[in-house]
């Protein structure tokens, strides 16, 4: 879907570019009339993300980690990819007979309707276990899917061309919300809301999603206003956007959608290898620390006292102690991965500001899609000659501050050369059942590797190596794709242009 105004203005209009614009332009290459969509659009998806990051560290506080939380959280996504499969389905056939803002008002207020069931099951005195296996496996659905729909919306708000320019700046908005609800002023909040913290905070999430609803509609009702004037002035490409703009999508299933085409299903490997590296890699660190800390504990005796299911490699974080009150554990659990999230969307701040849009300038789609892959190969290719948890915090911060950035702003790009079907359907198919199917073979490698191989932590990184090399060559391909998808596209504009300036000349 072209912009037609913006597309007008070339890099030579800089010079009339007022104080807010220059300001943006040191994030991305924002051009005049474009601004206001664009931050509409970040403030949606900087809702967003705020919402998964409150809720996200209480998927672990609920969900306490044990001695078995390994094999726990392994079913749990497996049983997350099962689910997905029906998901999408749903969400194809609902996506075919209402428009786009339908769409969205009704999947989000769903998710909205889940968060008052989990208060009113708390409020009714549902136990705490069965509430975290519940809620783990509704996180890890809510989080794939909303985001992947954000990404289809903003996909289908603009052509390739200013997409690529723009997408940076709608980006930083992900990133600023998953900075935010970790600052340690949420530490502060989760303390004032007292007794059942945990069931106040995602009444608190479902008001900021009912702020994106409101915000996606606004969005789409200027960007029909905005079609209507175009079409008015009689602008090339403004007649066949408000043909769809308010129409439901064509039929067809969004895991078809996928299968049929070689570029989306490279895609989809793509991503689902590289979530199986990344859970990989979450699995070294949380080794690593917990390595350290049984080495550095100054009652080693009460270390060697511990049943021997606890203590062996690969069983997990150490439990906590049953003296400690379970609001205790919940904090504790609470406050390490508010902390660790803290340091990596910082990271993923300032690759967002002032690396992303530079180097899809530089380099374009295939250099920053070839980024990330090669930063985590040469990382983990040292981290399987030594586990030492200064290196290998160092490498998963920079990898996943890298892929919350730079990874994501590429990976909705690659969506601007499709069809609209495929930026909804396909695109939500992919970013929830691929993400997950790769975590779960993950999960299930890490089980066979300490039930049946007992591997070393260096070992799991040099499998990631291997895993990334195949995630390189792919890659490479997705890329040859991207351009023969654009060159089609652009081949298919021309002969419409064509007219156009002969009757101006």
């Amino acid at each position: 879907m072209a912009d037609a105004t913006t597309t007008a203005a070339g890099p030579g209009a800089a010079t009339g570019y007022n104080l807010g614009y220059k300001l943006l332009r040191l994030f991305a290459d924002i051009r005049p009339g474009e601004a206001a969509k664009a931050l509409l659009l970040a403030l949606n998806v900087f809702l967003l993300l705020l919402a998964y990051y409150i809720l996200k560290p209480l998927r672990e506080s609920l969900l306490l980690v044990d001695k078995d939380s390994a094999v726990v959280k392994s079913c749990l996504g497996g049983a997350q990819a099962v689910l997905f499969v029906f998901v999408i389905k749903a969400f194809s056939k609902l996506a075919s007979k209402v428009p786009r803002h339908v769409l969205i008002t009704w999947t989000t207020s769903f998710f909205i309707s889940n968060l008052v069931i989990f208060f009113l099951l708390h409020r009714g005195g549902m136990a705490i276990k069965p509430m975290g296996i519940l809620f783990f496996i509704w996180v890890g659905i809510f989080n794939y899917f909303v985001i992947a729909q954000f990404w289809g919306f903003a996909n289908d708000l603009y052509s390739d061309e200013v997409g690529k320019r723009t997408f940076p700046l709608v980006a930083l908005g992900a990133t600023l919300g998953g900075l935010v609800a970790v600052l340690p002023f949420m530490k502060r909040l989760r303390d004032l809301l007292g007794a059942n913290w945990e069931f106040k905070l995602m009444l608190i999430a479902g008001v900021v999603l009912f702020l994106c609803i409101v915000l996606a509609r606004a969005i789409h009702r200027r960007d029909v206003r905005k079609t209507r004037e175009d079409r008015e002035k009689g602008l090339a490409g403004a007649e066949d956007k408000a043909r769809v703009q308010e129409k439901p999508l064509k039929a067809g299933g969004g895991f078809k959608l996928v299968f049929k085409s070689r570029y989306l299903l490279l895609i989809a490997l793509m991503i689902g290898l590289y979530n199986f590296v990344n859970a990989t890699g979450e699995f070294i660190i949380g080794q690593v620390i917990l390595n350290q800390s049984i080495q550095a504990a100054p009652q080693v005796t009460a270390a060697a006292a511990r049943p021997a299911d606890e203590a062996r490699p690969g069983a997990g974080l150490p439990a906590a102690s049953p003296a400690l009150p379970r609001q205790t554990e919940a904090k504790a659990i609470h406050n390490a991965f508010m902390d660790y999230q803290l340091l990596t969307n910082l990271i993923a701040l300032v690759i967002q500001l002032f690396f992303v849009s530079r180097i899809f300038k530089w380099v374009g789609i295939g250099g920053a899609l070839l980024f990330l892959p090669v930063l985590a190969l040469g990382g983990y290719a040292m981290i399987s000659f030594g586990a030492v948890l200064v290196l290998v915090r160092l490498v998963k911060a920079f990898e996943n501050g890298t892929d919350y950035s730079l990874q994501n702003t590429t990976k909705a790009a690659l969506f601007l050369v499709t069809e609209r079907e495929e930026k909804y359907k396909a695109k939500a198919a992919i970013d929830t059942f691929f993400v997950r199917g790769g975590d779960t073979v993950s999960a299930l490698a890490v089980l066979v590797g300490i039930e049946l191989l007992g591997l070393r932590v260096e070992r799991y990184a040099l499998l990631n190596v291997a895993v990334l090399a195949a995630l390189v060559f792919i890659c490479l391909k997705i890329v040859a794709a991207y351009r023969r998808r654009r060159s089609a596209a652009d081949a298919a504009v021309a002969p419409a242009e064509i007219p156009e300036a002969a009757a101006g000349s």
